[in-house]
């Protein structure tokens, strides 16, 4: 194992379980924040990584959004995307009437952002769920919703939720991203997990090869977010590699400014139409 300070340049190949002959999983490294770590560190941050997260709204506790207007400048540099909308906490959707006023109002603000943004049609917007376990009934009337509002401008849904095993007791096991996906079927979305725990996370360092979205426990995982700022204490408390004030950050950061979620993902543009 080395550090990710030594290693996140490389953006290297899976031998996954092919046959003889068939051609490896090419596997994409990113990352994720909340506030836009500036032009030039963004540049800069180019030549390490494929693809960044990019909200369309105000992220968590904050109260504007730094990113708005900066998709075409990183376009142009050659930036992948993952799309982002802070959805609702499970207690704010407290009844069906609130939660469809919240979703129809959700997503009218998401979508006008996306088009102000320049994502083009069937670009995949996630909605980020930072709460694990098991959900109530109106989250998922809101995921339906929430997936068909998108559909019908011309989007794909996704998702960003927990991937980590929960133990409910007399050997039940609940995965948040396995909840959803049984809920709203036969809606489909795109899945981004977050599992920290090490294993099956590497921690704030990377084996030779990158894993890929499946070694997340997630099987149809499209994006893994393996490493989350800061070290969560729960899951992460075991894992390698953070500084010292728990966070992760990038070699070239040695004045620690930008703590960095790390993500790996089948693509070097997650959200890319297909």
């Amino acid at each position: 194992m080395r550090t990710v300070a030594a290693l996140l340049s490389l953006l290297l190949f899976l031998p996954g379980a092919c046959s003889p002959g068939s051609a490896p999983e090419k596997v994409s490294l990113g990352f994720d924040r909340n506030d836009y770590p500036g032009d030039d560190a963004m540049k800069f941050f180019r030549k390490e990584f494929s693809f960044t997260s990019y909200w369309l709204g105000k992220p968590p506790g904050e109260k504007s959004n730094s990113w708005s207007g900066k998709r075409e400048l990183l376009r142009a540099q050659g930036w992948g995307f993952l799309p982002l909308f802070n959805g609702p906490t499970s207690g704010e959707l407290r009844d069906e009437p609130y939660t469809l006023k919240r979703v129809a109002a959700d997503t009218q603000t998401a979508i006008a952002a996306a088009r102000k943004e320049g994502f083009p049609p069937d670009t995949a917007i996630f909605l980020d769920i930072e709460e694990g376990g098991r959900l109530p009934s109106t989250y998922f009337t809101y995921l339906k919703h929430w997936a068909s509002a998108l559909s019908e401008a011309g989007f794909r849904a996704g998702v960003y939720c927990s991937g980590i095993p929960i133990d409910e007791g007399e050997g039940l096991r609940l995965i948040t991203a396995d909840l959803i996906r049984e809920k709203i079927k036969p809606i489909e979305l795109v899945y981004w997990v977050f599992n920290d725990s090490c294993p099956p996370s590497p921690g704030c360092v990377t084996p030779q090869d990158l894993p890929s979205p499946a070694k997340s426990g997630v099987a149809y995982a499209r994006v893994w977010q393996f490493v989350r700022s800061p070290r969560d204490k729960e899951t992460a408390r075991h894992c390698r590699g953070y500084a010292k004030n728990g966070n992760c950050y990038a070699a070239f950061d040695a004045a620690h400014k930008f703590h960095l979620d790390l993500n790996v993902a089948s693509s070097a543009d997650p959200s890319a139409p297909r």
